[in-house]
């Protein structure tokens, strides 16, 4: 979950973002304030980037976000540093995965938070035609249009309004895996097909591995597994159109990605847990269970996000007991599919347009960076600054893939049908992972929902 209108639709998944995503990892494998709505302001402080921020003395600013665990932890030492150079005090609130629905039943109620990070743009498109975001001020917009490209800027902006600054960024066509599991099957390449993918995860399973951890019990996961499959099988054009829903989730191209996903959804004996385990088991355990415990699964899809959960809440060293690999090519091409979070402000107000301006910011990413488990991106930040080698690499590459990549299909969506949990999206494919035989019903399902909350939005 972790979209963009067709009018900045304009991101290409190509053939040199696939290679360098490729080149990247083989690389790191080897080794509440005034009514105004300007940010800045006199008497604060100057960093030696020459940001300055202005003094919040007594004021405290609340913070929005889905991120548990080791994210919020690491999301706060940013924070412990705007603190330290304006005085604010940040309150963080946990949004949980119906992030939309939390903060609606907020802003309705007379009590938003001043920022908020929405990881869906489909949400960020609702909130401003509902006048529930403030512009971002001169001094945040300078520090935009200074440290990020063109492409991440946009995806910030609506109806030619900027609103929002991606500060966190993902890159999620990534696969983790156990380097123990794979020795001790005797595994020496990682897969670079689906069909050596599902051959990688046969071998695990009679070794005595559970093969794959997939975290079912958040539906955003699958969603994520679909899109992946979806667009490299389908092509960059089919995945634009399905995202704007110009072709119905019927169209063949949908079921040929359905029927390649149960060729692992359908195999108990692949899937730590099981099926029925599998939708018992969330995000960060689905991480953990791949690198601690007596029988680890051998391999975790997620993006690069899961760094953070290996670092925070596992023994595992990446580059030695976890490593990683490209999402394998389904079609021609691996499949590059970025996500991220955007911070937006929801109160007008000296402190929310300073956090913003900060979070746009090279110190920001950098003290962030720095954390592990996070991409940014800001391309005029040190990379020196990144934790560990390995995220280090696919920070480059997202880099240089410049505008290059296909964001999350389901955050371009109406949050109805592809960000709330037990709804849409998310429980179409829970359901498909508990009978992915019924490829046709899932199809159907699917369409129904897409149709209704595209049609409302």
């Amino acid at each position: 979950m972790r979209s963009t209108s067709s009018k900045n639709r304009t991101l290409r998944a190509a053939k040199p973002a696939a290679a360098l995503l490729a080149a990247a990892l083989t690389l790191a494998l080897a080794g509440c304030g005034g009514s105004d709505n300007k940010g800045g302001g006199g008497g604060g402080s100057e960093s030696s980037s020459g940001l300055k921020l202005p003094k919040l003395d007594g004021q405290t600013l609340e913070v929005a976000a889905v991120w548990t665990g080791a994210e919020q932890a690491n999301f706060m030492k940013v924070m412990d540093e705007f603190k330290k150079r304006t005085g604010a005090k940040i309150n963080f609130v946990p949004t949980g995965n119906n992030t939309s629905t939390f903060l609606g039943t907020k802003i309705q109620g007379g009590k938003p938070p001043d920022v908020a990070f929405l990881p869906q743009v489909g949400v960020l498109h609702q909130f401003a035609d509902k006048g529930w975001l403030k512009p971002l001020g001169a001094d945040a917009k300078a520090q935009l249009t200074k440290n990020f490209s063109k492409g991440w800027v946009d995806l910030g902006a609506w109806k030619g309004t900027q609103y929002g600054v991606y500060a966190k960024a993902a890159n999620k066509s990534l696969v983790w895996y156990n380097t123990a599991a794979f020795d001790a099957a005797g595994i020496k390449d990682t897969p670079k097909t689906w069909k050596d993918f599902l051959t990688t995860a046969q071998t695990l399973s009679d070794a005595g591995s559970p093969a794959v951890s997939i975290g079912g019990a958040d539906g955003w996961t699958l969603t994520d597994w679909f899109e992946n499959v979806y667009l490299s099988q389908a092509g960059p054009d089919k995945y634009d159109q399905l995202a704007a829903h110009k072709i119905k989730w019927t169209d063949p191209s949908v079921k040929q990605a359905l029927t390649t996903l149960a060729q692992l959804w359908g195999k108990n004996d692949l899937i730590a847990g099981g099926t029925k385990g599998a939708l018992n088991t969330e995000f960060p355990k689905s991480v953990t269970q791949t690198f601690s415990g007596s029988t680890p699964a051998g391999m975790v899809f997620e993006g690069d996000f899961v760094a953070a959960n290996i670092n925070g809440d596992t023994k595992a060293k990446l580059g030695t007991d976890a490593k990683v690999f490209p999402f394998p090519a389904v079609g021609s091409q691996a499949p590059v599919v970025s996500g991220g979070d955007v911070a937006v402000a929801l109160k007008s107000g000296t402190g929310a347009q300073a956090l913003l301006t900060f979070l746009a910011s090279t110190d920001a990413a950098e003290i962030w960076a720095a954390q592990g488990g996070i991409l940014s991106p800001n391309k005029a930040m040190d990379m020196s600054k990144y934790k560990d080698a390995i995220t280090k690499q696919i920070a480059r590459q997202l880099l240089a893939a410049g505008d290059n990549f296909r964001f999350d299909m389901s955050d371009q969506a109406p949050a109805a049908f592809g960000g709330t949990a037990g709804t849409g999206e998310w429980k179409d494919l829970q359901d498909f992972l508990r009978n992915p035989k019924d490829v046709a019903g899932a199809q159907q399902k699917l369409e129904a929902d897409a149709a209704k909350a595209y049609g409302a939005s």
